[in-house]
């Protein structure tokens, strides 16, 4: 996880070109890359994906493999396998590792384009959200911020006590 100087923050709108590129600001994309130039793009909600240094992702998404597959050798899953299988396909396309391109821009994978909801010309808002950042279509944001904006105080007031 990023440490606290860190922190990703800001609010842009951007477009996506004809060939579904971003430039993502370099305030946002110069912390994500300063690791090493791999990032993964992933699956967050309807209308939003995520941006994380792949750096930051693979111990994460590793160490949980990890936990699983020794459950499932030990046989603590044997009553579970729906549930694996489910997770098995969220796992299979819910992430992908890209790279961005000197000037800052990045594809967004052809497998993540209709979970996004936004055309080429279209616009979108790339934020920082503290340990990533994410692309939203602009009213699936404007949903978001609307519904959760009510308790950011006591949030706020959560993580700093």
């Amino acid at each position: 996880m990023a440490a606290a100087a860190d922190l990703l923050i800001g609010e842009y709108l951007r477009t996506l070109d004809e060939r579904f590129r971003l430039a993502v600001p370099p305030e946002l994309l110069d912390s994500l890359t300063a690791a090493g130039p791999k990032l993964v793009i992933a699956k967050e909600r309807a209308g939003c994906l995520s941006l994380w240094s792949a750096a930051t992702w693979k111990p994460r998404l590793d160490a949980a493999v990890e936990v699983i597959t020794s459950k499932l050798n030990a046989g603590l899953l044997t009553q579970r396998v729906g549930q694996l299988q489910d997770l098995g396909r969220l796992l299979s396309t819910r992430h992908q590792t890209i790279s961005s391109s000197g000037r800052g821009r990045l594809v967004i994978p052809e497998g993540f384009r209709s979970f996004l909801g936004v055309e080429p010309g279209g616009d979108v808002m790339v934020v920082g959200a503290a340990v990533c950042v994410e692309i939203w279509e602009p009213a699936a944001f404007a949903a978001y911020v609307s519904n959760e904006m009510p308790s950011f105080r006591q949030r706020i007031d959560d993580l700093t006590a």
